[in-house]
């Protein structure tokens, strides 16, 4: 039987497309493509993606009407955390540790709620 192998991309709409795209590229360091997508390619890409379904009513996503969530797999979530708070970007206070990794918040120029990931370390 066929099946998905996994996410091909996460769409979102922006005011400024252009100018988001640029600030994920300067703030996450995902690559930017020519025509200004933002693509993670090669061996350091790899590992579990989810695709999970919430609750219409959920808080996880934020306050707001936001109605999807992206979810970045880090290698090192302290320094990340480090890096956007002296760049000034929005960082939720509230941690989430579990058996698989660790979970923080931040929000992009445009008021996105984004997930960032930290896997627990195999081996």
């Amino acid at each position: 039987m066929a099946k998905a192998v996994g996410m091909g991309g996460v769409f979102l709409k922006a005011k400024d497309p252009k100018a988001l795209a640029s600030w994920y590229a300067k703030h996450l360091g995902i690559t930017q493509a020519e025509e200004g997508s933002l693509v993670f390619d090669g061996p350091e890409a790899a590992g579990m993606t989810a695709f999970a379904h919430f609750p219409e009513d959920t808080k996880y996503f934020g306050d707001g009407p936001q109605q999807a969530m992206v979810n970045f797999r880090v290698d090192n979530l302290d320094e990340l955390l480090a890096q956007l708070a002296e760049a000034k970007v929005i960082i939720d206070p509230n941690r989430m540790d579990f058996s698989y990794g660790r979970f923080a918040w931040i929000q992009d120029p445009e008021g996105n709620r984004v997930e960032l990931w930290e896997p627990t370390k195999e081996g």
